[in-house]
Parts: C-alpha cells; sequence; structure tokens
C-alpha cells in the first residue's frame, strides 16, 4: 500500500488544449478516492498521468516517497482496470487472471495460488475454465478486476468501470468493488462522470471540471457545503434548485429574495452569514435549495406559488416538477395524495438548508467574509475543511 502525491500535476496537449491544470492534493495510504466530473473534464486524463500512460508536462508526481514523472507504468506498481474488459477472448478465466503475473516472472505455484485467491475472492471459482465469450458482462467485469488483483499492487486505478453494466449489475457491483476495498484496504482511485457511484463509493472525492479541480471532501460535506455552483448542481439527483432574484430589505429589517414582482422569498441567514447577505441588499443573489428541503404548504405569507408541469411517481418517493415565475423547481415528496399536472401549489422551505451564491463568480457564500474559492488548486490556504454531515 502507498499514498499518493499530486504537486500542481499539469498536461498541456501539442495544440495547446490544458487537459489538467495545477492539480495538487494527497490520496491516503488505504484510501478509496473518487474522480467525478462530466465528459471532457480531465478526469481520465489524471488518472493515466497517475499510470504513466500520459507525460506528465509539469508538477510531480509521488507514489509513497518515489518521484515517478519518468516512471515507466510496469514500474510504478500499479494496476489498472479499464472501461472495456481487454479480455483476451482465446485463454480462459484463469488463464486471463494469470497472464500478468507469468509476464512478471512469476513460477506456476504462485500464479496458481494467486488467481485461486482471487477467483474466491470474486466469486469465479465455477468460471475459471470458461472463456470470456460465455460470460455475462458483469462477470466479464469481476475478471477484470481479479486480473488486477492478482497482481496485489501499492494503487489501484479503475476507469469508469462499470459505465458497460446495466444498472442492477452497476449496483451489485458497486456493493463489490467497496466490500474488496475494505477486504484489502489497498489504496484506489476511481473515476467515474456516475454522481452517485462518486457518492456511494468514494471516502473523499475530488470534484473536477474543465481541467480544474473544483472541490476535494467528503461525500455529504460536498453535498451540504458545495463550493460553488458548479458542484451544487452536479452532486445530487435531482439537481439542486436555483432561485435568482435582488435582495430586498422589509421593513422589519427581514431579507428576502424578490424573484419578480410580488413574489418574494424570505430569506432566514444566521450569524456572520446574514451580515454577508446583507451587503447584497438591492443586489442580485442566487439562492439554492434541495429538491427535498421544499415542502407543500398552505397559502400564506413565506410561500412560494408554482404550477404543476409534470409529476413522477418512483415507487417510494415521488418528484414533482413546477413552473415558478420563470424557475424550474423540483420537489422531492412521499409517494401520497399527489397533486395532479396544471394544479397550482403553494411551496414552504427549510430556512436553515438555503444556500447562497454569488451569481457572478458563482461562489458560495458561507459566513466567513469574502465568497469560499470557486477551484481549489490544492495550496493550504484554500484547502477545505471536511465537515460531517
Amino acid at each position: 500500500m502507498a499514498k499518493l502525491t499530486l504537486d500542481r500535476l499539469r498536461k498541456v496537449y501539442p495544440n495547446g488544449f490544458v487537459g489538467v491544470d495545477d492539480a495538487s492534493f494527497e490520496i491516503h495510504d488505504g484510501e478509496l478516492l473518487v474522480l467525478v466530473g462530466p465528459s471532457g473534464c480531465g478526469k481520465s486524463t489524471l488518472l493515466r498521468m497517475i499510470a504513466g500512460l500520459e507525460a506528465i508536462s509539469s508538477g510531480e508526481l509521488r507514489i509513497g516517497d518515489r518521484v515517478v514523472n519518468e516512471v515507466a507504468p510496469k514500474d510504478r506498481d500499479i494496476a489498472m482496470v479499464f472501461q472495456s474488459y481487454a479480455l483476451y477472448p482465446h485463454m480462459s478465466v484463469a488463464e486471463n487472471l494469470g497472464f500478468g503475473l507469468k509476464l512478471r516472472g512469476a513460477g506456476k505455484a504462485e500464479v496458481a495460488a494467486r488467481v485461486r485467491e482471487a477467483a474466491a475472492m470474486l466469486e469465479l471459482e465455477p468460471l475459471l475454465d470458461r472463456k470470456p465469450a460465455a460470460l455475462s458482462g458483469g462477470q466479464r467485469q469481476r475478471v477484470a478486476l481479479g486480473r488486477a488483483l492478482v497482481r496485489q499492487p501499492q494503487v489501484f486505478l479503475l476507469d469508469e468501470p462499470l459505465s458497460n453494466l446495466d444498472a442492477k449489475l452497476r449496483a451489485s457491483t458497486r456493493v463489490e468493488i467497496s466490500r474488496l476495498h475494505r477486504q484489502l484496504g489497498t489504496t484506489m482511485v476511481y473515476v467515474t462522470h456516475d454522481q452517485v457511484e462518486a457518492m456511494t463509493l468514494g471516502q473523499r472525492i475530488v470534484v473536477l471540471k474543465d481541467g480544474r479541480i473544483q472541490q476535494i471532501d467528503t461525500p455529504m460535506a460536498l453535498y451540504n457545503q458545495p463550493a460553488n455552483l458548479f458542484v451544487a448542481t452536479f452532486l445530487g439527483s435531482p439537481k439542486m434548485n436555483l432561485l435568482w432574484g435582488e435582495v430586498v430589505e422589509r421593513e422589519s429589517t427581514d431579507l428576502a429574495l424578490r424573484i419578480s414582482d410580488g413574489v418574494e422569498l424570505p430569506l432566514h441567514p444566521e450569524g456572520a452569514l446574514r451580515e454577508q447577505v446583507r451587503g447584497y441588499i438591492g443586489q442580485k443573489l442566487t439562492v439554492g435549495l434541495r429538491p427535498e428541503d421544499l415542502h407543500l404548504a398552505e397559502a400564506g405569507p413565506g410561500t412560494l406559488s408554482a404550477h404543476v408541469e409534470a409529476v413522477e411517481p418512483v415507487g417510494n418517493e415521488a418528484f414533482l416538477d413546477l413552473g415558478c415565475d420563470g424557475c424550474e423547481l423540483i420537489v422531492r415528496l412521499p409517494p401520497h395524495d399527489l397533486p395532479k399536472v396544471g394544479d397550482t401549489v403553494h411551496l414552504g422551505h427549510v430556512p436553515a438548508r438555503m444556500h447562497y451564491f454569488d451569481p457572478a463568480s458563482e461562489r458560495r457564500l458561507d459566513g466567513l467574509g469574502a465568497a469560499v474559492p470557486a477551484a481549489y488548486d490544492g495550496t493550504a490556504a484554500q484547502a477545505p475543511v471536511a465537515r460531517d454531515a
């Protein structure tokens, strides 16, 4: 096992495109860290730089205490699981599992022992004599994982390994990977574009956009204290509701967000955050509310009137798609006594769960003075503090 240290890693392609820009963070020994972001954000490029499959333009990468910028992939003591299974079709499962060890000169007895151990761990023992063509997608993915396991490397790198599986298999294989990590205690770096995979698997998550790190934190800390609008809307399904308007002060010194003429949302920031929001009086502000932090209420002061555009029951819960003075809202509700499409409903909210963002910089207001950084660059001054949710 080993820790990984990335110090201002940068990848610039010959045409000048910056794939990864100043990535700096540490992956702890034995940690399962997830790199997540939309397509083209640089997450797979960063993983391939760790693997040695992409040259590092500048910065320093250490595995343990060894700088590996110029070390060949085969000498970095890492194992990688790719999006495609990349199994040899003419070899049996057992031969696929042990092939990498054979190339490294391991003896027959050692190869056989490690293959048996990996097969038992992944419940592949009944399949050892089969060829890949006779396996299901989930079984092939387990063989790909097993081929990495038999290497017993210091670091596992997984590049969107579940994207070719159906929804049911993805869920069961996520559990399998999480169980394996607990059992092995090996450092793992997992790349995905799926925020559900990121939230359920990662002990910490690195959120990327356009090659830059936006925030690094535990899953629930990212969900509850997103550093900027991108993180706020990327993590969470359905995504966070956003309301735009001008901050106004009422005669009672209460604050409200004026969405349109006659439509105001009461704001209830407390302490230092209240003073920060007061600085936006007469100016635009963006306010976020998660779907579960809105609820149906009786008409009255402090409620929003909205038009039901769609009702989506999904079994144990339901989602209402609403229109509210030009804003699109989603509300998460119990699946009972739901309104109908075309109805007008009134919404209350949970004041303590409101999120405030500067509309120009898109940074979160946190009551500490300046808005939190829009992008975390790995420096100590910007390092986010992990919070338990």
